[in-house]
């Protein structure tokens, strides 16, 4: 490996003044600055990077909690019991057909050429929306689409 000279006699230019010092008291900054120990500022408190340590949110001993899977009640119906022995109803309020838009298809003749056309025009919206109302009494679920 190599030796290196210990610098008695060497000067070294400091990194934010730009003058000589002595190289014996040139120190390195936390940012990599080669500068005198009159130069010299500490990382400021708030540049530290604290500790950061995660939250716990395992556990040691699990046991993982166990349900009854939903079954159908009756074959003819979408009725489910769930664990807790309460009914529940099943409804679906999807868009009905093509996203309620309905398709035209209209043939359009100009200068002896005939051409077909298609185009979508949105449904009534109070209707899309009364078909997905879904009315409730206390204790069930009354869902009718028509």
């Amino acid at each position: 490996m190599a030796k290196y000279a210990n610098g008695n006699r060497s000067q070294a230019i400091s990194d934010r003044s730009g003058q000589a010092f002595p190289y014996q008291e040139m120190v390195t900054e936390w940012n990599g600055s080669f500068v005198h120990i009159s130069e010299y500022e500490e990382k400021h408190p708030q540049i530290r990077r604290k500790r950061v340590t995660a939250d716990a949110i395992a556990l040691q001993k699990v046991r993982p909690m166990r349900f009854q899977q939903p079954k159908t009640v009756a074959s003819n119906d979408n009725t489910l019991a769930d664990s807790g022995g309460t009914s529940v109803g099943v409804a679906n309020l999807t868009l009905p057909g093509d996203f309620a838009f309905e398709t035209f298809e209209t043939e359009v003749t100009s200068n002896g050429i005939t051409t077909s056309l298609q185009t979508m025009q949105p449904r009534d919206p109070s209707l899309q929306n009364r078909r997905r109302e879904a009315s409730a009494d206390i204790g069930s679920v009354t869902v009718s689409i028509s």
